[in-house]
């Protein structure tokens, strides 16, 4: 558990006695490093300071001089690597359209508040917190080049980590996504934020995607030797899917792990799907389900795919994004946009599976809603391999709780 007077705070407001007030309101809570600043310049100033970047910034949208908008837009040129908490006294939309535009810059938000603050709900974001919301370094900001990918797969530097995904009925493990990290001599763990994309667009996304396979096939029938019987969930890029030799490079490594494809689920973005011109990675697709792969769509809601267009792909498993999920249990709007994606999925028959599970309240709801699986940090972080069957033992114990 993290040590509450470790954690780095800034609270960035232009009004004294709001600041005076969220740092008391922090500091009877337990979090006592806690600095404050008036204006967005001298709170930059201090995530440059050395040793003293904060990891959560509690920052209003409202302020003269600099707004809280300018504010994230200057965090991005700072390479800032920690968190934030939002917060203001405009209205419920204007603060969601904030904390989408900061998850666009790619920082990460634990929530946002409507003034006047209360303790408790302040207390909740930040208790949130932890290392893995965060690269460790500045440097691991950086977008890498493709020589430096290059290498980092030749080297083995890439590695897998693992979130699970559970049953919302019965509490049960029904299997884990595989997240890719790389293990940077320099620079500590970089997600792929920062170099899929290099991968994609400079012919090494095939290399990548044999790491991660072959890695996470591996364990998969490490799991399956220890009695562990669980799905395994890897991304798929669409340049993969437009390659018609797919499938067979897929089937390949399958064969030599010595694992069934029944257990192997593909994952694919709505959003990356070119429904403008579906032959080739429809072709893959479905020469993926005659091999019996399972095929699902990731990230559910955020792309402009209609129902029609959707039953003429094989898939067996939709994702509702986080973004449907996250807050679907205290906010209306959320909510609409949760029911709407469950619906559409209930009508393609398919399982289903809530992204970004966070708090107890949406856990609850997306049980008396009869969604089918739940992935999230309120269930687990992605973890090492070697950490899933410790994990596993303490689940059990912990989700009789949630029940």
């Amino acid at each position: 558990m993290t040590n509450k007077s470790k954690i780095k705070i800034l609270v960035l407001d232009d009004d004294q006695f709001t600041l005076k007030l969220l740092a008391r309101m922090l500091e009877n809570s337990g979090y006592t490093a806690v600095s404050t600043c008036d204006n967005g310049r001298a709170g930059l100033e201090l995530v440059d300071s050395p040793g003293a970047q904060p990891d959560v910034i509690l920052l209003d949208l409202n302020m003269p001089e600099m707004d809280g908008v300018e504010f994230v837009r200057h965090l991005v040129e700072h390479r800032y690597t920690g968190s934030l908490v939002l917060f203001s006294g405009e209205d419920e939309q204007m603060l969601q359209a904030a904390e989408k535009l900061v998850r666009a810059h790619k920082i990460p938000v634990l929530g946002h508040l409507l003034k006047p603050v209360r303790p408790e709900d302040l207390a909740a974001l930040i208790a949130k917190w932890n290392p893995s919301y965060q690269d460790h370094t500045p440097a691991a900001n950086i977008i890498r080049s493709a020589e430096d990918l290059r290498t980092a797969i030749a080297n083995g530097e890439l590695v897998n980590y693992y979130q699970p995904k559970v049953s919302l009925a019965t509490g049960q493990v029904m299997g884990v996504e595989t997240l890719v990290r790389w293990n940077h001599p320099r620079d500590g763990m970089v997600l792929p934020s920062k170099f899929i994309g290099v991968a994609e667009s400079r012919g090494l996304i095939k290399d990548l995607t044999r790491v991660v396979l072959t890695g996470a096939l591996a364990e998969l029938k490490a799991w399956q030797e220890a009695g562990l019987s669980l799905q395994l969930s890897v991304n798929v890029s669409i340049n993969s899917l437009a390659s018609l030799d797919f499938a067979d490079f897929v089937a390949g490594l399958v064969t030599e792990a010595g694992v069934s494809p029944q257990k192997v689920m593909l994952e694919v973005s709505e959003s990356w799907i070119p429904m403008n011109d579906l032959r080739a990675p429809l072709e893959t697709l479905t020469r993926l389900r005659l091999k019996r792969f399972r095929i699902s769509i990731d990230e559910f809601g955020t792309g402009y795919s209609s129902l029609a267009q959707l039953r003429g792909i094989p898939f067996d498993e939709i994702k509702i994004d986080r973004s449907f999920v996250h807050h679907a249990s205290t906010d209306k709007k959320v909510r609409a946009k949760y029911d709407a994606c469950l619906n559409m999925a209930k009508q393609l028959g398919t399982e289903i599976v809530a992204v970004g599970v966070e708090e107890i309240g949406d856990w609850d709801l997306l049980r008396s809603t009869e969604c089918g699986l739940a992935q999230g940090y309120l269930i687990a972080n992605p973890m090492p391999a070697v950490d899933l069957p410790g994990w596993i033992q303490a689940w059990q114990a912990r989700v009789k709780k949630l029940m």
